[in-house]
């Protein structure tokens, strides 16, 4: 069964022979917090230790366990010459593929070069390496592994995962120690890792109040923009973990959280007690029920968007709607967004009208959103059920001179420069700036931060 779990930051700087004294001394309380996990730990040895690391080979569609015998790595990029090595708990690691597989979640068993997907690989990453290099060698050296990168999955089914992780330990009677390992929030001060934001400060002192309060569904509630404005690394690895507890209450308390040096460095630990009901199905049946509710609110184009791209995965003839005279008679450009748990998957448009109507400008781009956007696979049929549209009929743009007279929320913009063209759409969560605007748009068209570029400005009625 699952022991204990603790949520760990894996700054290498945190670790004696990379950072300098000076630095070791900004984060004293956090490497003393480590010690205390590390006491946790020694007092019943697990035999086994599941890692969550959020610096593996990450997929956006499935859970990699590795399933190397040896597991070796070591900090040599960070200044740092000593290599680790342990033995990979096989059983463990196949059971929970195997338990995975019949919950309908795509986890996979892989060697580490074959997750990498042939880019060069060497070994185990900083976000395992760090945690462990504070565990002492007396016990840790004896204990096998299960590493397992983090994963877009959506947040339900990560904790669905971790239930199996519990399950699987149990089936085996393994005495099992989960390490969450990952930073807060990168963006705490100028000339942090990531570009400073006020959001990122909210969100650590979110996590602390949330870990205190052992409050699970709260973390479900969070605001996706504030989980991406944050620019954090820990929040699925910490997921991952409290569905490694679910079925059980818990005490969980922040050991010390500091953020010297811009990024947010949280230690935590999480003691089972009790047994309570699961929260799986709970999660799972309210996601479920966002969905429901989103397709009863569909406007009309939104759901012939939909309706189309269903009908042409499926086989089927085109979808017609009763009540759509009202957009027959109009032109106009058409972008048509898709997206599956909060995150973009397929976004094609035109700026202007190249159909005879409306409702074959969204036909034309709907079908271009899910098949053919470069930048994902095609839509399948099995995701269908979890994704959420938008279709936006843009006004005809015009040219400003200067950013001032954009504003994000009200103007979409386009730059161009040259034969290259890049458009944004207005009022998209987490663009607050028109310079951010700006900025995303011009690296959509491949211009150069600094490159001068004519700008229009256009509005849009928005359909959800």
């Amino acid at each position: 069964m699952i022991k204990l779990g603790v949520l760990v930051p894996h700054a290498p700087i945190s670790v004696t022979g990379v950072g300098r004294p000076a630095d070791l001394e900004q984060i004293n309380d956090t490497i003393t917090a480590m010690g205390l996990i590390n006491e946790m730990l020694a007092q019943e040895p697990p035999e086994t230790l599941v890692v969550f690391t959020p610096h593996g080979t990450v997929y956006s569609d499935a859970l990699i366990v590795y399933q190397d015998r040896i597991l070796t790595g070591g900090l040599e990029r960070f200044g740092l010459d000593r290599q680790w090595q342990w033995e990979t708990d096989l059983e463990l690691a196949k059971k929970i593929v195997d338990r995975s597989v019949v919950r309908g979640l795509p986890a996979y068993g892989m060697k580490v070069a074959e997750a990498s997907r042939g880019r060069l690989s060497e070994g185990l990453d900083h976000g395992v390496l760090v945690p462990l290099s504070f565990f002492e060698d007396t016990w840790v050296s004896r204990v096998k592994l299960v590493v397992i990168p983090s994963s877009y999955l959506p947040l339900e089914e990560l904790y669905q995962f971790g239930k199996v992780i519990q399950e699987a330990a149990f089936d085996l009677e393994r005495n099992v120690a989960v390490v969450a390992s990952g930073d807060l929030s990168h963006c705490l001060k100028p000339g942090a890792p990531a570009p400073y934001d006020p959001h990122g400060e909210e969100f650590d002192h979110k996590m602390v109040e949330l870990i205190n309060q052992s409050a699970v569904q709260e973390f479900f509630k969070l605001d996706p923009v504030l989980l991406e404005k944050a620019a954090e690394c820990g929040f699925r690895s910490l997921i991952m973990l409290l569905g490694a507890l679910d079925g059980f209450k818990f005490e969980s308390k922040v050991h010390s959280y500091q953020g010297p040096f811009g990024v947010g460095y949280g230690v935590a630990s999480f003691h089972p007690q009790d047994e309570r009901p699961s929260l799986v199905e709970l999660l799972l049946q309210t996601r479920h029920n966002l969905v429901k509710s989103r397709r009863e609110k569909e406007s009309l184009l939104v759901r012939y968007a939909r309706l189309v791209i269903e009908s042409n995965l499926k086989g089927e003839k085109d979808y017609l709607l009763d009540d759509s005279n009202q957009f027959s008679g109009e032109k106009a450009g058409v972008f048509v967004s898709i997206k599956k748990h909060g995150q973009l998957r397929g976004c094609i448009g035109t700026t202007e009208p190249t159909r005879s109507n409306i409702l074959e400008e969204v036909k034309q781009n709907a079908i271009s959103a899910a098949t053919r956007d470069p930048r994902f696979e095609p839509v399948s049929i099995d995701e269908l059920a979890d994704l959420v549209y938008s279709v936006d009929v843009l006004k005809p743009a015009e040219p400003i001179t200067a950013m001032e007279e954009l504003d994000p929320a009200r103007y979409g913009v386009i730059v161009r420069s040259g034969y290259r063209t890049g458009l944004l759409l207005p009022n998209l969560e987490g663009i607050e700036t028109a310079a951010e605007q700006v900025a995303i748009a011009k690296k959509k068209a491949g211009i150069g931060p600094k490159e001068p570029v004519e700008l229009e400005r256009f509005e849009v009625v928005r359909y959800l």
